[in-house]
């Protein structure tokens, strides 16, 4: 049985809309193939592919949900063991506060180094604030010193200043032979203490 082309699209000639009952059957089929196809595109377009879309956005919030419910509920699971290393890190850090000077009294300070410098041996050539360094939550206030003495008489007074009761942190050390009979020696550092600058502002 041969399948003849031109005589299929013989039925398709002079085939006119106000007459589709009278259309040939081929006519027919191949009409209501292409308005299925037609109906169902338009109906992808306009209703599923933007529910498509709105379920691929629902699932990806649930999923944020979800990591951020779980974390939630690691917070909430652990609330108390939370809200106690909070008081425990409140109270370090107060404790840490009380050991910077307040603005009252960094004037001490000098009278402290100089305590100690003097109970160890050493005598002072210089002991002089800097200017104040500002930085994002504290205040460094520098202090230049150079004192004479031995070695020993410097091991003694630095350990004394790690020893004292507020913050006192000692930088750019520089020991020079100041007389060569004496053995005398002599000590140029920086001491800094710090300010925590919301007390002071």
């Amino acid at each position: 049985m041969n399948f003849d082309l031109s005589e299929f699209m013989e039925q398709f000639d002079g085939l006119e809309l106000d007459n589709i009952g009278q259309w040939p059957k081929a006519a027919k089929i191949v009409l209501s193939i292409f308005l299925v196809i037609l109906v169902l595109g338009l109906g992808y377009v306009l209703m599923v592919s933007d529910q498509i879309k709105q379920l691929e956005r629902v699932t990806a919030e649930e999923t944020t949900l979800k990591q951020q419910y779980q974390a939630k509920y690691h917070i909430a699971a652990n609330l108390e063991l939370f809200e106690e290393q909070m008081v425990e890190a409140e109270a370090m850090f107060a404790n840490q506060l009380k050991s910077l000077p307040e603005s009252h009294e960094t004037p001490g300070l000098l009278d402290d180094i100089t305590f100690v410098g003097t109970t160890t041996g050493l005598d002072f050539v210089k002991l002089n604030w800097q200017p104040e360094i500002e930085q994002e939550i504290y205040i460094e206030l520098p202090i230049d010193i150079e004192v004479l003495g031995s070695y020993h008489e410097f091991g003694q007074f630095v350990s004394r200043i790690a020893g004292l009761p507020r913050i006192v942190t000692l930088h750019n050390f520089d020991i020079n032979l100041q007389k060569q009979a004496s053995g005398d020696l002599k000590l140029k550092l920086q001491a800094k203490t710090y300010r925590y600058r919301e007390a002071t502002e």
